[in-house]
């Protein structure tokens, strides 16, 4: 069987690939879900490509997809989680940051991630146990430079209708989730925050920050990891807070308030018993 790593990189690669060809500059036709989320028609096409390659190789292992497949049945089995397009709307808008993601999780946890940024060529990549990669060049979290006084803080753009924020950092809104979460991984940001972000937009980038020396865990409510069994992962939100240090998590945490208005709402978890 082939490594699950080199797998999921030369898939991520080759989804990104076909991603490209649907892209223009100039924007792309799209459409909104029932959720609220956009897609587009790259959005499934990539999804299919991802989808019919993990049934192929890994038949005995579950599929999660924020386009294909909600509904986690099976704990017990590998699961790959998979995102094949993060970043719709910028794909739609005709912007460069997106790309795909791609997981593994073994017991529920993620074990390795993929993720593919085709237009800005980049690539990173992590196993645990082994580090974190960009284009094959390890990286590292980066604590706050007094020597910098231009630290980033990576964020979604919903995080400041539902939050009260309060960080010394420039805020920076990239438009995908899993790269704001991969610019902590690389030392870019010091702090990056999703407020409604799914497993899909989580999986990878989770073992890429701890990887990378980081921190990253659920701000509030349920953890994502190790998964659990639910009607329809795509009405859990997990906000998802990391960070280059634990003691930076610390502080981001004490810093970042839901407002009273926007109740988060915590589903019954369900388990295989």
């Amino acid at each position: 069987m082939t490594d699950p790593l080199k797998f999921a990189t030369h898939l991520a690669i080759q989804a990104g690939n076909l991603l490209r060809k649907y892209y223009n500059p100039a924007g792309f036709p799209a459409s909104i879900k029932s959720d609220r989320t956009v897609v587009t028609e790259a959005d499934l096409a990539a999804d299919k490509l991802l989808t019919d390659a993990i049934h192929k190789h890994y038949p005995s292992d579950e599929i999660v997809s924020e386009e294909s497949s909600h509904h986690l049945p099976n704990i017990d089995s590998p699961t790959w989680i998979v995102d094949p397009l993060d970043g719709t709307t910028n794909f739609s808008l005709g912007l460069s940051i997106w790309g795909v993601s791609i997981a593994r999780l073994v017991k529920g946890s993620p074990e390795l991630g993929v993720l593919y940024f085709p237009l800005i060529s980049e690539l990173y990549t992590t196993r645990r146990g082994e580090g974190a990669f960009l284009n094959h060049t390890p990286i590292t979290t980066r604590a706050p430079d007094p020597k910098q006084p231009m630290s980033f803080f990576a964020c979604c753009s919903r995080t400041f209708r539902h939050y009260s924020i309060d960080i010394p950092y420039k805020p920076r809104i990239l438009g995908s989730a899993t790269y704001s979460f991969c610019m902590v991984a690389r030392g870019a940001a010091v702090i990056g925050f999703d407020a409604t972000p799914k497993v899909w937009d989580l999986a990878a980038v989770w073992v890429l920050v701890e990887e990378a020396g980081g921190k990253i865990a659920a701000l509030e409510g349920l953890a994502p990891f190790p998964i659990s069994i639910t009607e329809d992962l795509c009405k859990t939100n997990y906000p998802t807070l990391a960070a280059a240090t634990t003691d930076v998590f610390t502080f981001g945490k004490s810093r970042i308030q839901r407002k009273s208005k926007f109740a988060l709402v915590v589903p019954e978890r369900k388990t295989n018993g």
